[in-house]
């Protein structure tokens, strides 16, 4: 779809209302428009046809209450009407919506970095030589239409979950066909843009939302390393007390005491350990500083990450991979051992005979088809694509919970201005943590996002927008998450693709309230200046006054802007078939020899960043899985 001249003229007049100038910065223009159809069109036809609609929306209320095109109003109608939809609690998010691309389009400028006082490309790249494993990575495009291959273990996914189970099995001696549907980006591919790697690394450019009474955006891995590969790196265990009671509501053989050998393989892989100070930078000064003035107890965050340098591209694809997510330790692991690594392949169907699965059909890109046979499938999609997958074949859903139970760890962030420096964007982007309620469910970690992230995360606009972006270098970006007591679900949706449904309730609006209320606390404890808050009615605020009537307003789930980046539960381990998915052994209570293995498998809310969680209990389930072939072998030569 191409836009209009007048779909253009009314982008226009929107971005100059928005993104007028301010003291450092200039006003948006014909360039800002031209750089936002682009980041849309990356999304698809679909999503710039939507788009353009919300444009053409507000034209037609402009000429129906102004008599006039929206592109020819005075600037201060423009922003009344902008501001009309921003009170709204529907029009608020179509208003985000329309002005999201357009800050992308004007803060991803190497003009406005320029004015700021910042450096716009990524330090390059260490050039890096060819690695024998690299040549066990094909693309599917490779393998002839109607092809079947054959191994003793197909994994699909390269993530928390295929990653560690690739290596695992390959390291065993089993043959291994590894398939993922995104492509291998090495080091060289890696560093640029963060909207540019979006296109490239996310699914849907990461659009990818949760709809409720809320639309939450969740962004998901599609590549070589799965979301590990755009995570921030963080790496924790889960409380003790949340694996008790995950066994012991459901049975599953998940304590601590059981899940430690594992615990300490993964983190051994990955290196996982806390940043350098230089890394961690001024912002963890700041909450330090902030979360002592309070008596609250806070720490550096473990990663895997050792070497981390703190340019703060942790989520777009780290340049230096010293980030340790699979594509950097579990995959190549996995090759050298043997595994052969087929990009670009979408697993389209588990086949299944007499109650066993058998393999898989993969689908090319350019829509022809071959065959992967096995004599296990291990399905490691992760927990929105994993159920979405076998509930559009009818299977493994007996107990009726596959794709049910969706937790999401709901997560949002403010900015606060300081009178000096920060710099948060050259530092590691989740560093720090401030742990005080965690038993409450209130989970505080850094969130600094570089300057157009931050952009779209806010969601003022205007003059007093524009004053606060041009002084980002002195901001200081922190967030939290909330182990949520919602739930949601994933079925198939239009085209087999998944839809996500999630509705937040009260007793969550509740908590992510208390949370923002002690976030201003800590900025104001540390020294703020002021305070730009994801809630409506509460986007600037001044003082510790404007915080405790944040505490007492009474909010909606609508009130926040939210993402999540921790869908778990969709496939959940148990010891018994009416209430689980998979065994302890991973293994489908319905299909023999078919496992899921991801964060599905994962009873949430887990209270804390769950990929090393995920990959502990990878490892541990490649045993079951090893073992099963043993006897598969056994059978085979009695």
């Amino acid at each position: 779809m191409t836009p209009s001249e007048a779909d253009r003229a009314t982008l226009l007049a929107v971005a100059t209302a928005a993104l007028p100038a301010g003291r450092a910065l200039e006003c948006a223009d014909a360039e800002t428009v031209r750089r936002a159809i682009d980041v849309v069109a990356r999304a698809g036809d679909a999503a710039l046809t939507a788009w353009l609609g919300l444009a053409r929306l507000l034209d037609t209320l402009a000429r129906t209450t102004k008599r006039a095109p929206y592109a020819a109003l005075p600037l201060g109608e423009r922003l009344a009407l902008l501001q009309g939809w921003a009170e709204g609690a529907a029009t608020r998010h179509l208003l985000r919506a329309l002005l999201a691309p357009l800050k992308l389009g004007y803060f991803d400028d190497e003009r406005v970095y320029r004015a700021l006082g910042m450096r716009f490309a990524p330090e390059a790249p260490a050039s890096n030589e060819r690695q024998r494993w690299s040549e066990r990575i094909a693309d599917a495009a490779t393998v002839p239409a109607g092809e079947t291959l054959e191994c003793d273990a197909v994994v699909v996914g390269t993530g928390a979950g295929g990653g560690p189970v690739a290596k695992e099995l390959a390291e065993r001696g089993l043959a291994v066909i590894v398939l993922e549907e995104g492509k291998h980006h090495d080091r060289k591919a890696l560093g640029g843009r963060p909207t540019a790697m979006m296109a490239s690394l996310y699914r849907s450019a990461g659009f990818t939302a949760a709809l409720g009474n809320h639309v939450i955006p969740i962004p998901l891995g599609k590549t070589v390393g799965g979301t590990t590969t755009i995570n921030s790196g963080t790496a924790l265990r889960p409380p003790e007390r949340v694996l008790a009671s995950w066994a012991a509501r459901h049975g599953a053989d998940v304590s601590l005491r059981s899940l430690e050998p594992y615990f300490e393989r993964v983190e051994e892989i990955m290196g996982v350990g806390e940043s350098s100070a230089a890394a961690l930078g001024k912002p963890a000064e700041l909450v330090a500083r902030g979360a002592d003035a309070l008596g609250w107890s806070h720490h550096a965050l473990a990663r895997n990450a050792p070497g981390c340098d703190g340019q703060g591209l942790c989520c777009f694809g780290c340049p230096t991979e010293a980030k340790r997510s699979s594509n950097v330790s579990f995959m190549p692991a996995a090759l050298r051992a043997g595994a052969q690594l087929y990009t670009s392949a979408k697993v389209t169907r588990v086949l299944v005979e007499d109650g066993e699965a058998k393999g898989v059909e993969v689908a090319r890109t350019d829509g022809a088809r071959f065959t992967v046979r096995a004599r296990v499938v291990v399905l490691a999609c992760g927990s929105v694509h994993t159920p979405a997958l076998l509930l559009r074949e009818g299977m493994a859903n007996t107990s009726g919970q596959l794709g049910r139970n969706l937790t999401i760890h709901p997560a949002t962030s403010a900015i606060a201005l300081f009178d000096d420096v920060v710099d948060g964007h050259v530092a590691v982007p989740q560093g720090y943590a401030v742990d005080q309620f965690a038993a409450e469910g209130l989970m505080f970690e850094g969130a600094t996002a570089p300057l157009e992230l931050t952009a779209v995360a806010l969601t003022s606009f205007g003059p007093g927008f524009m004053e606060a972006l041009g002084q980002y270098r002195k901001h200081l970006s922190f967030g939290f998450m909330i182990a949520d007591s919602s739930t949601g679900r994933v079925r198939p949706g239009r085209g087999g693709e998944p839809l996500i449904t999630y509705r937040l309730r009260d007793a969550d609006v509740q908590r992510l309230r208390r949370g923002m209320a002690l976030l201003g606390r800590l900025f104001f404890a540390a020294g703020a200046r002021e305070m730009h808050a994801a809630v409506h009615g509460f986007e600037r605020m001044r003082s510790q006054a404007d915080v405790d009537r944040l505490a007492a307003a009474p909010l909606s789930a609508r009130s926040f802007d939210l993402t999540a980046y921790h869908p778990l539960g969709t496939a959940r381990i148990g010891a018994d078939p009416r209430t689980s998915v998979v065994a302890n052994t991973h293994e489908c209570h319905d299909v023999l020899n078919l496992y899921i293995v991801d964060g599905g498998n994962v009873q949430g809310p887990l209270y804390v960043n769950p990929q090393v969680t995920i990959m502990a209990l990878a490892t541990r389930a490649a045993e079951h899985i090893a073992r099963r072939v043993e006897r598969l072998d056994a059978l085979s030569a009695a």
